[in-house]
């Protein structure tokens, strides 16, 4: 057996349960869950105990120009691409310590088992963090990903501004000034790596359902943000007759229902989702003159994703209730499906720990989805239970943790060498 096979049966559990446990005590809410927001200073803070943890092991830390931070652990061929392997640490206002950070945490464990067996890869291995995927602070979200991937432009991405109009920038170039003062290399343009792993919380309910602690996510489904707004025309509640009002609330209700018959054309698979809605002038007795909501509309198919785009912007164009409408595409990103030889690694891996091992469709998007337009990429699930993530209930088996974060590092050893 040779020292970079059975990497994952080499993991030190007890460890990587330890640095799990240490991480999500940044940013910790009473009496649980977690709150960093990207670049606040506790996803400030992560950053930094990430970067300690890759220096006491010895690595190389980088950092880029969107703040994404990488653990270079040195191959036997310095030439060779790394292989690249995380998620992301920012989270939700409210939400679990193990969203995204469970990513990082698998690939530090794996960088820390070759350390610890004294193994040199024949390829260099670095772990990343990327910045802001949530998009709870700045939107849109998984900025560090796309921007590694060439997916979305530095200049659109700066001035992006959170609800206390902060501009991404201004943050961001606070975050960049804390990794300068650490001695950390500054690596500013992307690489193309030789590919990309990452193990998420499922996010969802199917692995627990089937008693499985680990699943091979075959694609990712694309998605489409809108922000649409109605305009009509304020006046006195009690005075104007129903005739003569353009009541912007009516005339979005209406327009919803439009909305969603026509996504609902296409089957169980679409997910159709308003987020947020809101009334100007916000008054108990004036009608509203303008109403605003927003779309996040996802699917495994980029041509129904299209069709439905071209319904909806036909839809806007129409009067509603004597109101118009204003439709704006707030992100686009279209679906992927991961290459079959890295899934075939996935299988191999996760053969070894368990059996029939499933394979899934993720309904969320990740830093992955980016990251497949550069190199080849593939993700790993875990179950969450009830499926809950993005709530301080979110919660992880510590068993089924480590037994993914295993299957991470077998797929590892072999894509190292």
């Amino acid at each position: 057996m040779n020292d970079w096979q059975r990497l994952g049966q080499r993991l030190d559990g007890e460890r990587f349960w330890d640095d799990v446990e240490a991480l999500s005590k940044i940013g910790a809410l009473e009496p649980k869950g977690i709150c960093r927001l990207a670049l606040d200073e506790k996803d400030n803070q992560a950053r930094l105990w990430l970067v300690e943890q890759g220096t006491s092991l010895g690595c190389t830390v980088h950092y880029d120009a969107l703040g994404n931070v990488f653990l270079r652990l040195e191959g036997q061929d310095p030439s060779l691409a790394p292989l690249l392997i995380g998620s992301h640490l920012d989270s939700q206002p409210r939400a679990g310590a193990h969203d995204g950070a469970l990513g990082v945490l698998a690939g530090l464990a794996t960088l820390r088992t070759l350390v610890d067996e004294g193994i040199t890869p024949r390829r260099p291995l670095e772990i990343v963090a990327w910045t802001n995927e949530e998009g709870a602070r700045f939107a849109p979200g998984a900025s560090g990903s796309s921007w590694f991937a060439g997916q979305r432009e530095y200049t659109s991405i700066v001035e992006a501004v959170d609800s206390h109009g902060t501009r991404f920038g201004d943050a961001l170039k606070d975050c960049l000034a804390l990794l300068g003062a650490h001695g950390l290399d500054f690596r500013p343009d992307p690489f193309v790596p030789h590919a990309f792993l990452e193990l998420h919380i499922e996010q969802g309910p199917i692995l627990e359902s089937l008693h499985k602690s680990v699943g091979v996510v075959s694609g990712i489904q694309g998605v489409n943000w809108y922000e649409i707004t109605v305009e009509g025309q304020a006046n006195h509640a009690g005075t104007t007759p129903r005739g003569a009002r353009r009541d912007a609330f009516d005339a979005a209700h209406e327009l919803i229902t439009a909305l969603k018959a026509a996504a609902y054309e296409q089957g169980d698979e679409l997910r159709f989702t308003i987020g947020k809605f809101s009334l100007w002038p916000d008054s108990v007795n004036t009608i509203a003159q303008r109403a605003t909501f927003t779309i996040d509309l996802r699917h495994p198919s980029q041509n129904v994703l299209e069709s439905l785009d071209m319904r909806f912007r036909e839809l806007a164009e129409r009067q509603w209730r004597g109101c118009d409408v204003h439709l704006k595409v707030a992100s686009r990103v279209a679906p992927v499906k991961f290459p079959e030889s890295l899934l075939e690694v996935l299988r191999q891996s996760a053969s070894s720990d368990c059996s029939d091992v499933p394979e899934l469709v993720s309904g969320a998007f990740h830093d992955a989805i980016h990251l497949a337009h550069v190199c080849p990429t593939a993700m790993l699930f875990t179950p969450c239970r009830a499926g809950i993530s993005h709530h301080p209930d979110e919660h992880i088996e510590r068993d089924d943790a480590e037994s993914a974060t295993r299957v991470l590092a077998e797929a590892a050893g072999r894509l190292l060498n």
